[in-house]
C-alpha cells in the first residue's frame, strides 16, 4: 500500500526467494498448516493512524464499568467458567481495508475477539521477511515505539505474570494438531512454558498438574488458554483430567468467558466512523430494505464457517433462534495490495495485551490477504499472493 515499497518489492521479488522463506521456516519449525503469503503488507502512515484511532473507538466500549453487565447474555452457561477478572488479557480487532468516497484508504470492523492470536509468529515472520528480503531496516511490525525485547518483556509479563514458567502452560484441546502449532513452538521458544493439550492436565482437588518430560508431577498454576471450550462438546474420548468450570485455583490468560463477551455480540453495541451497522436479529422490528448490502453472522462461530453472504428476508424468518445471529453491514474490501498476481484484499488484524492492573497496549498486527470471496485461508486455496502475513510500518 505503500506505493515506492511495493514497486520495489514486486520488482526485486523472485520465485525462489519465496521458496527461501517457506524452506526457512519448515527447517525451524516443521510443516507450517496454512499459507504464508509471499509478501508483507507495507502499511501508509494516514492508514496506521486511521486504525490506531478505530482500535480506540473500540477500546472505548470494552473499557466502560458497564462492559461485562451489558454482554453479561454472550457468555455460554454450558461452558461459564467461575473466577472470572476484570477485562480480557489479548484483544484482537479485524479491519478490511476499503476506500472511502474520496478514494482513500479507511479501516472497517469486521470482527473483534477477546482471544489470544499469534503473538508469537507474527514477530517472527516480520523478521523472517525483513531477512529474506532484504527489507529496509526501518520497518517494524510494532506500535507504540516497541522493540522486539519490549514486547516480549511485555508478552511474559502477560502470559507469565508472577510464575515461574514451568508454573504456566499453553494449553489446547489437542496441541500438536492444531493449525496454529507454529505459534505455540515460538511462544515456547521465547517464554519458556510448556505446550499441553487438554488431556495432559489432571486434577487434584482443586489444583491442577501435569508431567513433565521426566515424568515429574508439577502444579500447574496459570493457563495460557488456547482452547475454544466449545470443541470439547461431544468428545467423551478426550478422558478429562479436569473440568473447567468447577472452582480451581489456577489463573487464566485469558480468562475464557472473554471469548464470548469480547466476539461478534459486541458490534452492535459499537457505533463510530469505522464500524459498519451491525444488528442483533431478534431486536429488528423491520428487514432492512436492502438486504443485498448485508451478511448474516452466526454469534458464536469460528474461522467464518456460517456466514451467509446472500441474505433474504425468507432466510431470517427461518431462523429457529435469531438471538443468536446477526445482521451486519456489508464492506467493500478494495484490491489495494498491487502484486504480480493483480490486487488483491487485506484485512488487518490489531493485536493488544492487556496485562493485569494494567491497561491495553496496540502492540503488533496480522494481515490475511485474499482474492476469493472471503479472506479466510480455506477460501483462498489454490492461489498465490494470498494467505497469512504482517503488516510492515515505517518508523
Amino acid at each position: 500500500m505503500v506505493r515506492a515499497l511495493r514497486t520495489l518489492f514486486n520488482e526485486r521479488f523472485r520465485p525462489e526467494l519465496y521458496g527461501r522463506l517457506l524452506e526457512g521456516l519448515q527447517q525451524d519449525l516443521g510443516p507450517v498448516a496454512f499459507r504464508v503469503a509471499e509478501t508483507p503488507v507495507f502499511i501508509p502512515a494516514d492508514l496506521e493512524k486511521k486504525l490506531v484511532q478505530a482500535g480506540e473507538e473500540v477500546l472505548a466500549l470494552i473499557c466502560k464499568p458497564n462492559f461485562r453487565t451489558i454482554t453479561e447474555r454472550a457468555v455460554s452457561e454450558r461452558w461459564r467458567v467461575p473466577g472470572e477478572n476484570e477485562h480480557p488479557h489479548f484483544l484482537c480487532l479485524d479491519f478490511a481495508v476499503c476506500r472511502d468516497i474520496t478514494g482513500t484508504l479507511c479501516p472497517r470492523l469486521i470482527e473483534l475477539q477477546g482471544f489470544p492470536s499469534l503473538y508469537g509468529l507474527q514477530p517472527y515472520l516480520a523478521a523472517l521477511y525483513g531477512q529474506v528480503y532484504e527489507l529496509n531496516q526501518g520497518l517494524t511490525p510494532f506500535f507504540g515505539g516497541l522493540t522486539p525485547e519490549t514486547y516480549q518483556s511485555l508478552l511474559r509479563d502477560v502470559i507469565v505474570g508472577r510464575h515461574a514458567p514451568h508454573e504456566v502452560a499453553l494449553m489446547d484441546l489437542d496441541a500438536p494438531a492444531q493449525k496454529t502449532y507454529v505459534d505455540f513452538l515460538l511462544t515456547q521458544r521465547m517464554l519458556g512454558i510448556p505446550i499441553l493439550s487438554f488431556s495432559d492436565i489432571i486434577r487434584e482437588g482443586r489444583c491442577l498438574y501435569y508431567r513433565n518430560a521426566e515424568g515429574e508431577k508439577v502444579r500447574l498454576k496459570r493457563i495460557y488458554n488456547r482452547l475454544i471450550f466449545n470443541e470439547l462438546e461431544g468428545r467423551p474420548e478426550l478422558l478429562w483430567g479436569f473440568d473447567p468450570r468447577t472452582d480451581l485455583d489456577v489463573e487464566w490468560a485469558t480468562h475464557p468467558n472473554w471469548f464470548y463477551r469480547v466476539s461478534k455480540y459486541t458490534l452492535p453495541f459499537l457505533k463510530g466512523e469505522f464500524v459498519p451497522a451491525a444488528h442483533f436479529v431478534n431486536e429488528l422490528r423491520h428487514f432492512p430494505a436492502d438486504l443485498e448490502n448485508y451478511i448474516l453472522k452466526p454469534l458464536f462461530s469460528f474461522a467464518g464457517s456460517g456466514v451467509q453472504l446472500e441474505v433474504r428476508a425468507d432466510d431470517l424468518r427461518k431462523l429457529a433462534h435469531p438471538e443468536q445471529w446477526i445482521l451486519q453491514r456489508k464492506v467493500d474490501y478494495a484490491p489495494v495490495i498491487h502484486t504480480p498476481a493483480g490486487g488483491v484484499k487485506a484485512e488487518i488484524r490489531l493485536m493488544y495485551l492487556w496485562p493485569d492492573g494494567g491497561q491495553p497496549q496496540l502492540c503488533i498486527n496480522l494481515v490475511r490477504m485474499s482474492r476469493g470471496k472471503m479472506i479466510g485461508v480455506d477460501y483462498n486455496r489454490d492461489l498465490d499472493w494470498v494467505g497469512g502475513s504482517v503488516g510492515l510500518l515505517q518508523r
